[in-house]
Parts: structure tokens; sequence; C-alpha cells
């Protein structure tokens, strides 16, 4: 049996967010400069709710997708487990967007982290904070039960099991 920890695969090729040869993916592509995530993107039409703006499912998306890459450039490996957005202000379908993210608090179990998309001029267009869990640390951290502490806490933690 493979918890799902140990099947997450290190190939993002596929990801909705990042990965460049998904079709329909965003095919974001970050930059770290060992503080902040970047990336730049143009939404196409293919990415709009009302006509002409772009869906507000994938603002969020585009959010989670930052703050992720920012606790995997931090060097762990998380998913979300809450996260909160503010939209700003309609983005436009064709209107390049700059997005950014960084890592707040990264204690062994939990990363928080935040992330804004604003116009090339700087005007806001969202904002999103998250709590990830950390399902493996790159660095060596424990990654599957066997692994980990046996304290009360540690064993209240579901675990999805990938038959």
């Amino acid at each position: 049996m493979v918890t799902w920890q140990q099947g997450v695969s290190e190939d993002y090729s596929m990801c909705f967010g990042c990965g460049q040869d998904n079709p329909i993916g965003l095919n974001l592509n970050f930059n770290w400069d060992s503080k902040t995530a970047r990336a730049e993107f143009t939404p196409t039409k293919f990415y709009q709710g009302w006509s002409g703006l772009v869906h507000g499912g994938i603002i969020t998306c585009i959010l989670d997708e930052a703050m992720g890459c920012a606790a995997l450039f931090g060097g762990v490996k998380c998913i979300t487990a809450k996260m909160q957005v503010k939209l700003r202000r309609p983005a436009l379908i064709d209107e390049p967007l700059i997005i950014t993210s960084s890592i707040i608090r990264n204690t062994r179990r939990l990363v928080e982290a935040k992330a804004n998309i604003s116009l090339k001029d700087g005007t806001p267009v969202a904002e999103g904070s998250a709590t990830q869990f950390v399902i493996n640390a790159r660095t060596g951290n424990a990654s599957n039960n066997e692994d980990r502490p046996k304290s009360r806490r540690s064993q209240a933690i579901p675990i999805i099991r990938i038959q």
C-alpha cells in the first residue's frame, strides 16, 4: 500500500499551474531570488469567466500555485490546507499579470505563504495567503508515517491510501 505522500511524483510537467507539457494548463514559469517567487502570465480567452474577464477560479489557482512554488523553492513539498483570497479588481483577458509569492513562516509540519497578482504598473488584482501542510521536505525530513514521531497529534492526521 502506498500513502498519498509517497505517491506524489517529482515530475511536474503535467501540473495545471506550472507544467510546461500541459496543453490546457497555465504554464507558469516561476523564478526565485531566494526570498520571492515571481512569474509573468498573460491570460487568454481560454481562461475567461464573463466575456473578457479572467475567471476568479483561475486567479485563485494562480495564487495557490505561486504559494506552492514558494514553498518548493524553499525546499519543502506542500499541499494547501487553508487558503484565503481577496480579489481587488477584475483581470482582463490579454492583460499581462505579475505574480509574486513568498514564505511567511516555515515549521516542521506547516508552511504559511502569501501571494499577490498585480498589473505591470503595480495595480493590485488579487492577494492570497495560505497554510500548507508539509508532505515532505526535500532536505530530508520525514515523508512517511514510519519516520514520524509517535505522538497523539501525529496519529490524528488522516492518511489517504492509493490502491
